[in-house]
Order: C-alpha cells, then structure tokens, then sequence
C-alpha cells in the first residue's frame, strides 16, 4: 500500500497511472533512467508492464521511437 517511496499516499502511483492510460490509451511512458538499469528497478518493470512495453529512453532515438509508436493507429 502506499504510492511513493519516500512517503505514504491514499493511493498507490501505479493506480494514478492506470488512470492515465484509461484516458489516453496511446500514451507511452518516456524514462530518463539509463535503459541498462530498467530491469533492476520494480518501478521500472511495473511502469513497462503497465504501458505494455511502451517505454522508452529518454534520448534523441527514444524520443524518435517513440513518437513513431504514437502516430501509429491504435484501437
């Protein structure tokens, strides 16, 4: 229970972002940690989860990759 490590909310973050992903469907997640330490962080793998994959590095080319996931049709 609880939203952040360094303290206590009402509601965990992974609710706010799944709030998120319910508006905005094709939304994907931009991360400015070093992709090498993705898998090592429970953050991490549970953003990537929840985004189904849609997770990218926050770099010239993860920023190209992704705008291309997002001008793609979904539903």
């Amino acid at each position: 229970p609880g939203g952040s490590v360094e303290h206590m909310n009402q509601e965990a973050g992974a609710v706010w972002l799944q709030r998120v992903l319910h508006t905005y469907p094709a939304c994907v997640w931009l991360n400015p940690e070093a992709e090498r330490a993705w898998d090592y962080s429970r953050s991490n793998v549970m953003i990537r989860e929840l985004f189904n994959g849609r997770m990218y590095p926050l770099t010239l080319e993860g920023l190209d990759d992704a705008m291309r996931e997002l001008s793609r049709k979904h539903g």
